[in-house]
């Protein structure tokens, strides 16, 4: 559910807002409920009035309207001013320096169309989007980067702190999108270093994460491995596929040749020689309980860069100025007797 926009307006000259003015919808209730009372005192009352008649006041001498009008106002006031303050009312304003800190990550996605296989359920490609996706729900303050490859690689989505725009970079990586097939992972190691170099005011921990089934088409995957090591790169790898394998789909439309479908398996000596030489960690999601979440907590314990620093503008929380008094009214709602003592019982009798 989408929280509702800050409600801003001015009250005797001062510049009031309401951080959640959705809390006000809680008003309602306590007229539902005000409604309710003032109807149970009424039929109270008249049960009262049926069962003595005129002699009421000396069978029921305690009872009286006020008392539980009184009680049932102080209840409902109370009720109110707590909708007031979860509305969040703030009032004035204070100017602090936000700063972010985070590593800087480039995502090397494969996207040959040996990821289409279906080994891994729904597909590798698809189950890596939902891996990634759910890395992404999880950073906070971390710069992120996605580098895509098959026959070539290219840079998706620079190092950028907007998730949401990553997200959409991520979800439109298909295998029939790019011009030509392979496995081109040494040039996309090799972009991912230039995505990382071209950042300004580069972290002190960078990482590079491999989502791949291991297949490499081209070499060289090793030197570029090396280069990203020696430039203080750890490479993490996401192994997406099992050994056993399974047939790669052909193309939509595209005429079956001798020996289709090729049978693709999960290459996990070429991930674990990356993340050997990068210094990481190679994680399965074929695994009981495999996934990203461990690569999660290996970037919660890098060290952190300041990577980002800007002003902005808080507004003074002012919810304690409802909360209070509607503590010390629903207190004394509760405190309040709806009945009278009687004095000087055993004289009246």
């Amino acid at each position: 559910m989408t929280p509702d926009a800050p409600l801003s307006f001015s009250f005797l000259g001062y510049a009031l807002r309401l951080a959640d003015p959705g809390a006000l919808r809680l008003l309602l209730a306590v007229l539902l409920l005000a409604l309710l009372g003032a109807l149970a005192l009424v039929r109270r009352r008249r049960a009262l009035a049926r069962a003595a008649g005129a002699s009421a006041p000396r069978i029921a001498p305690a009872a009286n309207r006020t008392r539980p009008a009184a009680r049932l106002g102080l209840s409902l006031l109370g009720l109110a001013l707590l909708a007031v303050a979860l509305s969040r009312p703030q009032c004035g304003t204070r100017s602090e320096i936000a700063r972010r800190y985070g590593v800087d990550l480039v995502v090397v996605l494969d996207a040959s169309r040996s990821m289409l296989a279906e080994d891994v359920r729904p597909d590798r490609l698809a189950r890596a989007k939902l891996e990634l996706g759910a890395l992404l729900d999880g950073l906070a303050g971390d710069r992120v980067g996605l580098v895509v490859f098959a026959g070539e690689a290219f840079v998706a989505c620079p190092l950028t702190t907007d998730y949401a725009a990553a997200k959409l970079f991520l979800r439109s990586v298909e295998p029939d999108a790019l011009p030509r097939q392979g496995t081109a992972l040494a040039q996309a190691l090799e972009r991912a270093r230039e995505a990382l170099d071209l950042s300004e005011g580069a972290a002190r921990a960078r990482v590079v994460l491999v989502v791949s089934d291991g297949e490499d088409h081209e070499g060289g995957t090793a030197s570029a491995a090396r280069a990203l090591a020696d430039a203080g790169v750890r490479i993490f790898a996401l192994a997406v596929g099992t050994a056993a394998g399974a047939p790669v789909p052909p193309r939509a439309g595209a005429r079956a040749r001798p020996g289709d479908p090729a049978l693709t398996r999960l290459d996990a000596v070429s991930l674990r020689l990356l993340a050997d030489v990068g210094g990481g960690e190679v994680y399965d999601v074929a695994a009981p309980g495999g996934g990203l979440a461990p690569f999660r907590a290996e970037l919660d314990r890098m060290e952190r860069t300041e990577l980002e620093g800007r002003l902005t503008v808080v507004y003074e929380e002012r919810y304690a100025l409802a909360a209070f008094p509607a503590f010390l009214l629903l207190l004394a709602s509760l405190l309040l007797r709806e009945a009278r003592t009687a004095r000087g019982e055993g004289g009246a009798r």
